[in-house]
């Protein structure tokens, strides 16, 4: 008997597989998903084939958690289907008019920009995913269908919102009259948050994955968790959690470039093994001086010091061989992000806040 898929999911990275897939695996209801492949790329066959194989595949949990090493196996059995845009748009067309109740997306931060394909009156390889989505759901609602529930996974502020503003341009472009235009827009686009280090793929399909994972889904009306799981949380505004994963996490690694390179230490370094010397130490001096401090002016501080715990934790994953050379690229735009709009955050609530360090790293960057 063919199985019905009411999960659609856009995408195959590794992050995926660790992350959303996993869930669905191990959450309730379990989750089944048919897995589309929106690139096209023929080289990616044995991936897409092996990813719903009956026997699931493999995900690598390794690192630290509650002061525990942890390296284990959990298999996924969520991917039931796996389909290409490219050579199966009818079935999947069937598919997200018939089975569909939500469909996932992590196509990458630029997934979203226009191509000239998009103008195009039906559905092409060539288009960007917001218009192939868009030919989707108008066959949908031209079969009389209910609206879905869409969670973009993107790493985009308001995901949702975007996606949805980009839909909606499509379908003014296209012609649409008004009724598809409201039957979009009574869909719920949720903006989401996603966190994992997903470290290495598997081959031919899974991950190693840290055990530290987040997908943090912003309230609005008629919206529920897709799946019951303890990494998955429904929360009022997303900002908190934003705040804590770039003030802490981003500017953790940030701080930390910026000692290191202070110190014209081993351009091979890696974070686990700086956390135990003097860039270690002033990174740590840093967050309880100066970060922590600037959270509790906001409000947060048992958050914070929550986050900073977890992040510490992370940041020592005996598994992960994290480069600090790496995040020290782009460094002057790091800098203005994750440690000068901070400063501006916190000053915001406590003009005159005192910050030496944080301030003396955004000065070096500043050009002369």
């Amino acid at each position: 008997m063919p199985v019905t898929t009411p999960i659609v999911q856009f995408g195959t990275s590794r992050f995926l597989q660790a992350h959303a897939d996993l869930f669905f695996s191990e959450g309730t209801p379990q989750g089944a998903i048919t897995v589309v492949q929106s690139s096209g790329d023929p080289s990616r066959a044995g991936r897409l084939g092996a990813l719903a194989d009956p026997a699931g595949y493999p995900v690598l949990i390794r690192g630290m958690q509650d002061g525990k090493t942890v390296d284990e196996e959990r298999r996924v059995h969520s991917v039931k289907r796996t389909l290409s845009t490219a050579t199966d748009w009818a079935e999947l067309e069937r598919i997200v008019t018939e089975e569909a109740e939500a469909i996932l997306s992590n196509t990458g931060d630029s997934g979203y920009d226009p191509k000239p394909a998009d103008a195009a009156a039906a559905p092409e390889q060539a288009m960007s995913y917001p218009a192939k989505l868009f030919h989707l759901l108008k066959a949908r609602h031209a079969a009389g269908k209910a609206p879905l529930t869409i969670f973009p996974m993107e790493l985009i502020p308001d995901n949702g919102h975007v996606l949805k503003a980009r839909i909606l341009e499509i379908a003014a472009q296209q012609g649409a009259g008004a009724a598809l235009a409201g039957w979009l827009g009574d869909c719920i686009w949720a903006n989401s948050l996603v966190d994992r280090i997903v470290s290495a793929p598997l081959d031919p399909v899974g991950a190693v994955a840290e055990p530290y994972a987040l997908w943090a889904i912003e309230a609005q009306p008629g919206l529920a968790a897709p799946v019951d799981h303890p990494s998955v949380q429904v929360v009022e505004k997303l900002e908190t959690i934003e705040r804590l994963k770039l003030h802490i996490l981003n500017l953790g690694h940030t701080a930390m470039a910026a000692f290191w390179q202070e110190a014209g230490a081993d351009p091979d370094a890696i974070v686990r093994d700086l956390l135990n010397g003097p860039v270690g130490a002033r990174m740590s001096a840093v967050m309880q001086a100066e970060v922590i401090p600037g959270f509790a002016a906001r409000g947060m501080e048992d958050q914070a010091l929550a986050y900073l715990a977890e992040t510490v934790e992370r940041f020592a994953n005996p598994f992960l061989d994290h480069r600090i050379a790496d995040i020290a690229q782009n460094h002057p735009q790091k800098v203005e992000r994750r440690i000068g709009a901070f400063l501006t955050w916190v000053r915001g609530a406590r003009p005159g806040f005192a910050a030496p360090e944080l301030d003396a790293i955004c000065a070096s960057v500043v050009p002369a």
